[in-house]
């Protein structure tokens, strides 16, 4: 069995011990040669610190540990390429920021470690200082300016973004920090920054105006995560392993992991990428299993997203849109969730309207849209599975039965279950919501908002011998609903439809916040 890298983040590690390695070697070597100050924003678990290790391990002149890789072909005639130059590497990932002064501790812990090798006292030295005079050291032993890498740098913001007092912290360390990179530029050769957010009012993007972000660069697109290409040429056993063990086809299994882990764009011109972690733990596993959600989401964007009143039906509806600077920016006291949701991996660019300087956003494949919908349905209504009253699996059965008995007491207790204080939106967006997540979670083909010639249907449902028509109405009747269906004739793109169409108006009432009255109109429609 193959050696697959999963977790490994040390480039050494990974070649010294003959893991699977997708060569990104190209990149560094393309990006070394520009000397200049870089920015990458990718998603948690797509790379980004294995390839700052590449980097670090280039930097230090570590040749050896590249054989056989495309950088040897690109530096054959370039020995100077190998200069092994000072190197401070920053990694912000592996610390609990909850804690107090917890930043402080470890950029003075990473201080110390290079403080000793260059024999520096740092009594009575703020954390900038130091690291200033690290660079002069370096500078002064070795003849060369230093290469500054940091990995994760937005993980102490993220971290707290509930504890505002803390936060503001956090942000003042960074900026008395990593100002030096602009203030000491002549000291440094090289700095390459990741992380999964970039913070426009926060250090160091505050303080450098030389910063160059490829976040969005079309030649930069493809430097994390696992092109399809790279998929066929370095995965070909694990995919017949995959295959076999799920009684697929090679084709069968390739559509598959194409499904649940591809999909993500970094440029709208570009194929898409595999997320790397996900595709790996399916080949170890041999099960295609939702990895990546699974080492967790941030409670506070599910928090944002809700209290921000955002139409999660946008997410897999295609209208969703955003300008560059809104993608490239996030400012911590925002409420929009679009550039976070974004940058944390959640959606990804689906094309690019030139004229308005407008990218349209989706979510990039199945293991996301349903780790997502599945994360957001319990911030709305508690205890959503497993409740014997409205246990939304059970609402499976009722679908598929037409059981509209079973499907009024099902969605009835939904709303009969959630507390009166856990809403603080407009009830008539909650209650779409709501029914929008349950119907999506079980794997339904769902429309909500649907356009037609003489108007929208709320909500559009349908299965292999049903079609459900929903109108929902505030303080108002089910009656007033069914009336509405009928006069604009939503039922009409049905008409040549075999199946068998039900028309079922709901009223909620918005003073107490449950459904209030329901009532179904049938349509048996002749054989065309």
């Amino acid at each position: 069995m193959r050696k697959l890298p999963i977790g490994i983040q040390s480039f050494e590690k990974l070649i010294s011990s003959n893991f699977v390695y997708v060569d990104k070697t190209e990149y560094v070597y393309r990006l070394a040669s520009e000397e200049s100050t870089y920015f990458l924003s990718r998603p948690r678990r797509f790379g980004k610190s294995l390839f700052l290790s590449t980097l670090k391990a280039y930097f230090e002149g570590k040749r050896e540990l590249f054989a056989g890789l495309k950088i040897m072909e690109l530096t054959r005639d370039n020995p100077e390429a190998w200069q092994a130059y000072p190197v401070f590497y920053f990694d912000f990932t592996g610390e609990d920021y909850s804690k107090e002064e917890a930043l402080e501790s470890l950029l003075d812990e990473h201080l110390r470690r290079w403080e000793e090798l260059h024999a520096l006292d740092h009594d009575s030295m703020s954390l900038g200082e130091r690291f200033r005079a690290l660079l002069l050291a370096a500078n002064r032993q070795s003849g060369l300016r230093s290469v500054v890498l940091v990995d994760e740098y937005d993980k102490p913001l993220l971290e707290v973004m509930n504890n505002p007092q803390l936060l503001e912290r956090n942000k003042a360390t960074f900026k008395g920090f990593f100002s030096t990179l602009k203030g000491f530029d002549q000291y440094i050769q090289f700095t390459f920054i990741t992380g999964v957010t970039k913070f426009t009012r926060v250090s160091p993007f505050s303080d450098l105006n030389n910063l160059n972000d490829i976040s969005l660069e079309k030649k930069y697109a493809d430097i994390c995560g696992i092109t399809k290409k790279e998929l066929l040429s370095y995965f070909q056993p694990e995919i017949v392993e995959l295959a076999a063990e799920q009684s697929l086809t090679i084709d069968q299994c390739i559509k598959e992991l194409q499904e649940c882990y591809d999909g993500y764009h970094f440029h709208p011109s570009t194929g898409g990428v595999y997320n790397p972690f996900s595709l790996l733990k399916a080949f170890y596993a041999k099960e295609l299993g939702s990895y990546w959600f699974a080492t967790g989401t941030p409670t506070f964007l599910i928090n944002k997203m809700k209290f921000s009143q955002f139409d999660v039906r946008q997410l897999t509806n295609g209208t969703l849109g955003a300008t560059e600077a809104v993608l490239e920016n996030y400012r911590g006291e925002d409420s929009d969730p679009i550039p976070l949701l974004y940058q944390a991996g959640y959606l990804t660019l689906a094309g690019y309207d030139r004229r308005r300087n407008l990218y349209r956003l989706i979510i990039p494949n199945r293991e996301v849209e349903y780790g997502l919908l599945e994360c957001l349905l319990p911030s709305y209504v508690p205890n959503p599975y497993n409740n014997k009253d409205l246990d939304i699996y059970i609402l499976s059965d009722y679908i598929d039965a037409g059981d509209l008995d079973g499907i009024k007491n099902v969605i009835t207790a939904l709303f009969a279950g959630i507390p009166y204080t856990n809403n603080d939106a407009p009830f008539e967006h909650y209650f779409q919501t709501v029914i929008y997540l349950v119907f999506k979670l079980l794997g339904r083909y769902i429309q909500c908002e649907m356009y037609t010639a003489t108007g929208r249907i709320d909500c559009t449902l349908a299965t292999n011998d049903y079609i459900y028509l929903f109108e929902f109405k505030r303080d108002s009747t089910a009656k007033a609903a069914l009336e509405q269906i009928e006069a604009k004739q939503y039922a009409l793109p049905f008409a040549a439809d075999k199946r068998k169409l039900y028309k079922i108006g709901v009223a909620f009432d918005s003073e107490t916040r449950l459904v209030s009255d329901w009532s179904v109109g049938e349509q048996n429609k002749p054989t065309p």
